[in-house]
């Protein structure tokens, strides 16, 4: 009786590569596992992301008026002029990274050392970037206030058009404010810290300043946020219970807090991707200066992170788009 015996040149042409699958070493397949995986959970988030903002599409913060700013241009009106100079970065940074790759591959260590360096820069420029961005989001403009049921109020002057600051209308009242506290109010409310203003300011001057009106977040027909005439301004406002300034995970001056828990998720989630891919790549830095890759007779390792830099640069191209173009 004979036994079927495998021929082992038969299962190494299975794969095609022999001992490395796809013709790929160990470290970069396992590097393209963890980019699938990765992608897989980027686009959990954004799918989310794009549910919610259909469920609340009638209500949902316009980017042109939520990212305005840019570094010593305050006070004037330039959106989204400083998330494109942002994604310009950290898309040149993958420019550089290619370099740095093909340099590689001619084992050329001094453009290798230049590139990456470069790519460096582009990455800790970018994350320095978001943290700014980040700040100005956090701190906020001009101020709302917010109702019972959670709607914001903006102010704006009939005659312009223009966004204004609670601060620019608030009439001062000599009265006592202590910071509310869960233990001494309503439980499950506290504060940080004192707003700039009072509800009671605020109401008051607007009171008294006949060429401001009122405008809430709910969209037009034109995707514009309503306007409300000054009556109906003057009845929405004694509703006002609490005032916001800036946002965070609770409260979102801008519109809906969905939009900035949203915010905060998604793009700290890949800052924090972008912050661990400067400091990975600083420690490929040092070993190419050191010669560790000139030893080994490759700069495999500069390819396999700069496959995950790559994968960083193109999660941003889509956070981009649903976050700020869309």
């Amino acid at each position: 009786m004979e036994v079927a015996t495998s021929n082992p040149a038969e299962e190494t042409n299975v794969w095609g590569g022999g001992t490395r699958p796809l013709n790929a070493s160990y470290g970069k397949l396992m590097m393209w596992f963890f980019i699938v995986s990765d992608a897989l959970t980027f686009s959990g988030f954004l799918v989310s992301y794009g549910f919610s903002r259909f469920k609340n599409i009638d209500s949902w913060p316009i980017a042109d008026e939520v990212f305005t700013h840019f570094p010593f241009l305050h006070g004037i009106d330039a959106p989204m002029y400083y998330v494109a100079l942002m994604t310009f970065i950290l898309i040149f940074s993958s420019v550089t990274m290619v370099l740095a790759v093909d340099a590689g591959h001619h084992m050329q260590k001094g453009k290798v050392t230049f590139y990456m360096f470069l790519t460096i820069i582009g990455g800790a420029v970018f994350v320095g970037s978001q943290a700014w961005e980040w700040k100005n989001f956090i701190k906020g403009e001009y101020g709302a206030l917010e109702t019972k049921g959670g709607q914001i109020l903006q102010f704006v002057d009939q005659t312009t058009g223009k966004r204004v600051a609670l601060a620019d209308i608030a009439t001062p009242i000599a009265t006592d404010r202590e910071t509310h506290l869960g233990s001494n109010g309503v439980w499950y409310v506290s504060e940080t810290e004192l707003p700039s203003v009072s509800v009671a300011e605020v109401k008051a001057g607007f009171e008294a300043n006949e060429n401001v009106v009122i405008r809430i977040q709910k969209l037009d027909e034109n995707g514009h946020k309503t306007v409300l005439s000054r009556a109906e301004s003057l009845e929405k406002i004694n509703a006002a219970t609490t005032v916001v300034e800036g946002a965070n995970l609770i409260h979102n001056e801008y519109g809906n807090r969905l939009f900035a828990d949203f915010f905060f998720f998604i793009t700290g989630f890949h800052g924090f991707h972008v912050f661990s891919g400067v400091i990975i790549n600083l420690i490929i830095f040092f070993n190419i200066i050191v010669g560790t890759y000139e030893k080994r007779g490759h700069y495999e390792m500069v390819e396999k992170v700069g496959l995950y830099w790559h994968f960083v640069d193109l999660v941003w191209v889509f956070v981009f788009t649903f976050f700020y173009l869309v």
